[in-house]
């Protein structure tokens, strides 16, 4: 499995003449978890699906700018968008199970990819469970429908759905936010284990997890990437006075 590196140079965009992004910089190492933080409206989303190229399906879009992942050009004329999509796996807000059953929830991305061996789905399947920390908890109704389980056992679905297909990198958009905290927390648990296998970036409204779960952070203020450093120095000695009145509270 290539070890995903996330590299953005220069990146400005605009949804019509409103500039969503300005001058955006940034590396994502392997194995690390990037969270993005910021007040609503910032940009952090938006660059979240520059990175599987899902603002391709807004109109009036346009941007200046590379990113590349693995050292590849993710606009270049060449890219196989499907296949990119496939390599970068994409975790919603809300759980978004198919009314499916269990098993077939996770099988679908195989399923899509052209996948028809039996046995390696079903490996794939049990295997991205698993890792996805569920097994204990459905390994007797995979054949029961996922719109039985709770909010969190769902999320977890949907992260073992994206798994599956053997992403390297993860792209979480406020995965918790609609969870309880006993299922927030065992889901920052599965994103503190799956940093060993792959390149995660989070975008997140909750502080104290960013500061829980993340390597590195970056501040994002008015479509401005403001601050971008280790997570320890950015909640404890950031560098710019926008990101300290951030962290402590006084607007956002």
């Amino acid at each position: 499995m290539p070890e995903y590196k996330v590299e953005v140079k220069n990146l400005d965009l605009f949804y019509g003449d409103f500039q969503a992004l300005k001058k955006i910089n940034f590396t994502a190492e392997p194995n690390t978890v990037s969270a993005f933080i910021g007040p609503s409206g910032c940009g952090k989303s938006t660059l979240l699906r520059m990175f599987n190229r899902m603002n391709d399906l807004i109109d009036g879009v346009r941007f200046t700018g590379e990113i590349y992942i693995d050292g590849k050009d993710v606009f270049a004329k060449s890219v196989d968008v499907d296949g990119l999509r496939k390599s970068v796996g994409m975790v919603f807000q809300k759980p978004n199970p198919f009314p499916k059953t269990i098993f077939e929830n996770v099988a679908y991305g195989l399923r899509v990819n052209g996948v028809n061996d039996k046995h390696f789905i079903e490996k794939q399947v049990i295997e991205a469970i698993k890792k996805a920390a569920l097994w204990d908890e459905v390994k007797d109704k995979l054949k029961k429908s996922a719109m039985e389980l709770s909010g969190g056992q769902q999320q977890r679905l949907c992260i073992a759905r994206t798994l599956a297909v053997e992403p390297a990198l993860i792209l979480m958009d406020e995965p918790a936010s609609a969870l309880d905290p006993i299922s927030t927390g065992k889901i920052e648990d599965l994103i503190f284990e799956l940093k060993n296998q792959y390149t995660i970036i989070i975008v997140t409204h909750n502080l104290q997890q960013a500061g829980r779960i993340s390597d590195y952070t970056a501040f994002f203020y008015l479509g401005e990437l403001v601050e971008w450093n280790k997570t320890k120095i950015i909640f404890t000695n950031p560098s710019d006075i926008r990101t300290q009145n951030y962290i402590t509270g006084r607007f956002g």
